[in-house]
């Protein structure tokens, strides 16, 4: 399941808090469009971003890096999103 996460990108706050879960990746971009206007911020300023999560998890729950991946596996990954822009 898609899950969106607070990740203020803190080394010293390595469990990200559940803002919701979503079935779908697409689910998920809707409601991270939704919480961007909602704050009136550019995706980077809202310290969220979307995720994959094998098990079972709720909005508010904690979430340790381990448990999560930024894609989903054997999911597309749009072309220029398989590394980062900074050297």
């Amino acid at each position: 399941m898609y899950a969106l996460i607070y990740d203020e990108r803190d080394p010293a706050q390595p469990m990200k808090k559940v803002i919701s879960v979503h079935k779908s990746r697409q689910t998920a971009e809707t409601a991270l469009e939704k919480r961007k206007k909602e704050l009136g911020r550019r995706v980077w300023e809202c310290n969220t971003r979307i995720v994959w999560v094998d098990g079972r998890v709720k909005a508010d729950e904690f979430l340790n890096p381990a448990s999560f991946r930024t894609w989903r596996p054997g999911e597309n990954i749009p072309w220029g999103n398989l590394y980062s822009d900074t050297d």
